[in-house]
């Protein structure tokens, strides 16, 4: 069973459950008022939300101004009434980002567009980037999904799901750099979008899971240019100590996270920042152990840490909604009816109404990828996991990998160095004056470790 419910209270099926599910939000309350439970902030100034900005772009080294210089690589029909095109665009350190673009075979009018930002070993190849790309794109949306740093076409080896970004690096300021790459990889597919004459610069929403909700939340605080940001299996973003300071994934989440406690109630600031931004929608199912919701997180932590978002702001306009879904753990939500209404509502799809997604068929993941031979990864297949989302749609069709490939084998080969996760190391370590010798002992050492 999947009971849904919006920033609160769901109902179950008789009392003794009820009961049940009364006395674990009495305890889960009281266990998030002792692990987060902050004093009232004061009100904060326009100069001071500046200053945080600046701080959070200062501790991750974010780049300022980078050229885009987006490449186009041709373009393909995935699916009825949709075109998909390959292209790269510029990041940090010249660095190029393989990605591919998915929108309705025609348009008369600017569109909407998307950003998916992938949880660990996830990439464009992914099940769920290639269906948010399809389906959003016959609501009639622009959606933009890419490789991040390690995986697919960024990878020594074209691989996916390989995690090098989890690899440890023995270097004091590699973990900031390493988030501040994928914050800055998000700000430039924004870039990208706005820049398309067929987008509305006003209509762009950035869609984060597990990995990637880190990523997203924190992008969503320092870019403006984001209208809508969208965290699935996340967003739970707690304070010292907690789970985001303490995960298994201390280069590009753990050790960030921590050198963000120069903000103080880092929380609570991030999200009153993308209040300033625009709605954010925080989508997690009660028993998601990967981000630490049971008993932690569940809807007493966000209620906390809304309270305490809003003191900074003084409005509740903006502010985070939480939508749950019952029995489930780590998903990309964002592909389901709830979360499209919602979207809807924001982003105003050409194609879609209310009425039109309130009609429209679903089918169950784990089905879907059998009948069309998708490859899953078999750690997420699971019904609690990415296998139990029932998705919206019953007609995507699954994309073969070498579709998705932007670039040729030889074109890739020319230009390996300015695409992998190797060359990307070796200049943030030059970037602090660790190179030659220096450079090998600190990626050799960080190997060992991983090991």
């Amino acid at each position: 069973m999947s009971m849904i419910a919006f920033s609160g209270w769901y109902c179950l099926d008789n009392s003794t459950r009820h009961m049940r599910q009364f006395a674990t939000i009495i305890v889960s309350w009281a266990l998030a008022l002792h692990a987060t439970a902050q004093p009232i902030a004061q009100l904060a100034t326009a100069a001071q939300f500046l200053q945080w900005q600046n701080e959070i772009r200062r501790t991750l080294f974010i780049p300022q101004n980078l050229p885009l210089a987006p490449r186009f690589y041709g373009e393909f029909a995935p699916a009825n009434n949709v075109k998909a095109e390959r292209i790269t665009y510029e990041t940090e350190f010249g660095l190029r980002v393989p990605a591919i673009v998915y929108r309705p075979a025609s348009a008369h009018t600017r569109l909407p567009a998307m950003v998916v930002v992938n949880g660990h070993g996830g990439d464009k190849y992914s099940w769920y980037s290639l269906y948010t790309g399809i389906l959003y794109a016959r609501a009639g949306a622009v959606v933009l999904t890419y490789d991040p740093i390690g995986e697919g076409e960024r990878n020594p080896e074209r691989r996916s799901g390989t995690r090098l970004h989890d690899r440890v690096v023995n270097a004091p300021n590699y973990p900031p750099r390493l988030a501040g790459l994928m914050i800055t990889d998000v700000m430039q597919a924004v870039r990208y979008l706005r820049q398309r004459p067929d987008v509305d610069g006003t209509r762009i929403a950035v869609l984060g899971y597990s990995m990637g909700s880190f990523v997203s939340a924190i992008t969503g605080a320092i870019d403006p240019q984001i209208d809508v940001v969208v965290l699935s299996g996340g967003g739970d973003l707690d304070g010292v100590g907690g789970y985001w300071e303490s995960s298994g994934k201390p280069m590009c989440q753990a050790i960030p996270w921590k050198l963000l406690s120069v903000l103080g109630d880092k929380a609570a600031v991030v999200y009153a920042l993308n209040q300033r931004r625009g709605p954010t929608f925080i989508m997690n199912g009660t028993r998601d152990t990967v981000v630490d919701i049971p008993s932690h997180h569940e809807q007493p932590f966000f209620d906390e840490l809304a309270r305490r978002t809003e003191a900074l702001t003084n409005t509740k306009k903006n502010i985070f909604e939480t939508y749950w879904v019952t029995g489930a753990s780590h998903r990309p939500s964002w592909v389901t009816r709830p979360a499209a209404l919602w979207l809807e509502n924001k982003l105003h799809f050409p194609n879609w109404t209310t009425k039109t997604i309130d009609a429209m068929p679903e089918i169950h993941i784990s089905a879907w990828a059998a009948r069309n031979g998708v490859d899953m990864d078999r750690g997420y297949i699971s019904e609690d996991r990415e296998g139990g989302v029932m998705a919206l749609g019953d007609d995507i069709p699954n994309v073969p990998r070498a579709e998705l490939n932007v670039l040729t084998e030889s074109e890739r080969e020319q230009q390996k160095d300015s695409l992998v996760y190797d060359a990307w190391v070796r200049h943030a370590l030059a970037a602090d004056g660790i190179t030659g010798t220096a450079a090998e002992k600190a990626i050799a050492a960080g190997i060992h470790k991983s090991q």
